[in-house]
């Protein structure tokens, strides 16, 4: 079986360059994807479940994996929300997979975001973890919108191996995570490597 081809550009391009920057010692201290979880909320599954069934079904589309159900760990009587009761849907993704949807994200999905203008750099949770919500299922192509019972959203949570922001910022942006300009981290490697060029051209 083929190597993602996400998976496959870190190994052979994107893994060098973090050493480089970073100064590790071993590649193993290269920041990595450890797991992507996505989650779909469907509160209103408690009154039909045919919503759940659904939830379930177009997360498995777009991710090529089964869901499991995510239920209630206490009641909340002003929500209607008793303990057990299925509130979501979420699926976690490792090894290949994680990079095949973290390149489809990246390629196809977000790019049919409307008025998109960048990712939020300011959502590292301070241990290299990146949060993001996505308000429409149908930026997914695999999602036929004539077909949904309803618009969802989704939650979209990458675990890197990063132990600070900076790195986990300088990874994912690397793989292709179109972040905004104002209040990034650090510089990325692309502007890292034009400034010091520029610095040993300078006489």
């Amino acid at each position: 079986m083929p190597t993602a081809r996400l998976k496959e550009r870190y190994r052979t391009e994107i893994r060098s360059a973090l050493i480089k920057r970073f100064g590790y010692s071993t590649p193993m201290q290269a920041p990595r994807i450890e797991k992507i979880t996505v989650n779909m909320g469907v509160g209103d599954a408690k009154q039909d479940a045919k919503m759940l069934q659904a939830a379930t079904e177009q997360l498995a589309t777009i991710t090529g994996q089964r869901p499991n159900v995510r239920r209630a760990r206490k009641s909340i009587a002003q929500f209607k929300v008793r303990e057990g009761m299925p509130v979501g849907v979420a699926v976690t993704l490792r090894g290949d997979r994680s990079y095949e949807f973290l390149d489809r994200l990246t390629s196809v999905a977000i790019p049919r975001i409307r008025d998109f203008r960048g990712l939020s750099p300011r959502a590292f949770d301070g241990r290299g973890n990146y949060s993001m919500g996505v308000r429409e299922q149908i930026i997914f192509p695999e999602v036929d919108y004539d077909e949904i019972d309803q618009v969802r959203g989704l939650d979209i949570t990458i675990t890197t191996t990063a132990s600070s922001d900076e790195e986990s910022f300088v990874l994912l942006q690397a793989l292709g995570m179109p972040f905004a300009k104002e209040g990034r981290p650090t510089a990325t490697l692309e502007e890292a490597g034009d400034a010091q060029t520029a610095a040993t051209q300078t006489p």
